[in-house]
C-alpha cells in the first residue's frame, strides 16, 4: 500500500477566480435573486447547447425534470417509459407528478435505453418516454423519436450528464418536446447548483416559467399553483463563466478518455456509437463477468492500494429501490449494476494522473485474472 501519494479524486469541480469575481459582481449589484444574470445565462446556454431552443433556468436538474413533465401535462395514472439503469431522479420526477415510471432495459454497450424495450413496454396508458444520455453518451434519439411519433407519445430527454453531446450531429436536448440539463457541482459544468430546461415549444417554456415562480409571470398575477424553483443571479453568474470554459473542458475529457481507451487492459472500455459524440461525464468501464462484490473489491483496491478514486453509478437499479420495488426482468441492467466502475476522467487530471490510473487498473485487473 502506498499512502504517500495524493488520492486522485473521481470527480473535481473546477471553480476559479473568474467564477469568484462573477459572484462578487452580482453581490455588489444588490440583485441576487432571479434577474438579469439568469436571463443572460438562459440566452447563452440556448445558443451554445440547446440549438437555439428557449431555455428556462431552475434551481436543480431534478426541478427541471419535474417542471418539464408537469408542463407536458403528466398526471395521475399516466405511464412514462424510463431506463432503470440511471439515477433515481429520473423515475422520482415521474412519480412526484403522479405518473408511473415503467422501467425497461438498456443497451449493454452504451448503457442507454433500448428502443426495442421501449416498444415492448408501450400500453394504452403510456404518454411519454424519458431517455437518459447516461455518462455523456447520447441515447439513439432517431429511433426513440420515431417510436414516439408512431404512438403519439412525448419525449423528454434527461441530459443531466450530457452537456454538448450529440447524436447524428444534433445536440441532445433538441430532439424531444423538452430536455433537462443538470448544473450540479460534479457535472461537466456547474452553476453551484441548478438546472436548465430546453423547451421544444413556446407553450412548454411558458408553463415551466410559471411553475418555477409560484405560478406567476407578472407579480401577484398567479395563474397556476406553482413552486419556488427559481435560479438565483449568483448561480447564473457562475454558470455563465463555466459555459465559456465547457468546450475546452470537454475536449480534455475526450482526450483523457482516448488515452484510457488505448492503454487500459483487463476491463471493457466504453463503446461509442458512430453516430455519437460522447462528452464523458463519466468514463465507465465494465469488470466483465464480475459479481457486485468482486467489482467492489476492484474499486477498493484502486482506492486503498493505488490512491485512485472511482465510483459506482449505479449499484442498485432504480426498479429495485424501496421506493419503486417492481417485479420486472431487466437482465442487462442487473449485469451492469454489478460490473460497472467509473474512473477519473475530469479535466484536472495531469499526464501523471492518467498514467497512474492506467497502471492501477491494469495491475488490479491482472491480479484478479
Amino acid at each position: 500500500m502506498n499512502n504517500e501519494r495524493t488520492m486522485i479524486p473521481p470527480a473535481k469541480p473546477i471553480i476559479g477566480q473568474e467564477e469568484r469575481d462573477a459572484v462578487d459582481r452580482v453581490l455588489a449589484s444588490g440583485m441576487v435573486a432571479q434577474g438579469p444574470e439568469v436571463a443572460a445565462f438562459e440566452q447563452e446556454f440556448s445558443s451554445a447547447l440547446a440549438g437555439g431552443r428557449e431555455v428556462v433556468a431552475v434551481n436543480s436538474g431534478t426541478s427541471g425534470q419535474h417542471l418539464g413533465m408537469l408542463g407536458l401535462g403528466l398526471g395521475v395514472g399516466d405511464e412514462v417509459i424510463v431506463p432503470s439503469f440511471t439515477f433515481a431522479a429520473t423515475a422520482n420526477t415521474v412519480a412526484v407528478c403522479g405518473g408511473t415510471p415503467v422501467f425497461v432495459d438498456v443497451d449493454p454497450e452504451t448503457f442507454t435505453i433500448d428502443p426495442a424495450a421501449i416498444e415492448a413496454a408501450i400500453t394504452e396508458r403510456t404518454v411519454g418516454i424519458q431517455p437518459v444520455h447516461l455518462y455523456g453518451h447520447p441515447a439513439p434519439m432517431d429511433r426513440i423519436c420515431a417510436i414516439a411519433a408512431e404512438h403519439g407519445l412525448w419525449v423528454f430527454e434527461d441530459a443531466a450528464q450530457a452537456h454538448g453531446a450529440r447524436w447524428q450531429g444534433a445536440q441532445v436536448g433538441t430532439f424531444g418536446q423538452g430536455g433537462m440539463f443538470s448544473l450540479y457541482p460534479t457535472k461537466n459544468m456547474t452553476s453551484g447548483e441548478g438546472g436548465m430546461v430546453a423547451c421544444g415549444s413556446g407553450e412548454l417554456a411558458r408553463q415551466v416559467r410559471l411553475l418555477r415562480n409560484q405560478g406567476m409571470e407578472a407579480q401577484y398575477a398567479n395563474e397556476v399553483a406553482g413552486f419556488n424553483n427559481r435560479m438565483t443571479d449568483i448561480h447564473a453568474a457562475i454558470g455563465r463563466v463555466q459555459l465559456g470554459k465547457l468546450a475546452a473542458w470537454t475536449a480534455t475529457r475526450q482526450a483523457n478518455a482516448a488515452f484510457f481507451d488505448q492503454h487500459l487492459e483487463g476491463v471493457v472500455t466504453p463503446v461509442v456509437r458512430e453516430q455519437a459524440t460522447h462528452v464523458y461525464h463519466q468514463y465507465t468501464v465494465r469488470i466483465e463477468g464480475a459479481s457486485a462484490a468482486e467489482r467492489d473489491a476492484f474499486a477498493t483496491a484502486l482506492r486503498e492500494e493505488h490512491q485512485v478514486g472511482c465510483g459506482v453509478y449505479y449499484p442498485t437499479p432504480v426498479h429495485r429501490l424501496a421506493t419503486f420495488r417492481t417485479e420486472v426482468d431487466l437482465p442487462v441492467t442487473e449485469m451492469l449494476a454489478a460490473e460497472v466502475l467509473s474512473l477519473p476522467v475530469h479535466p484536472s487530471l495531469s499526464d501523471l494522473d492518467r498514467e497512474r490510473v492506467v497502471a492501477a487498473v491494469n495491475t488490479v485487473a491482472k491480479a484478479g485474472a
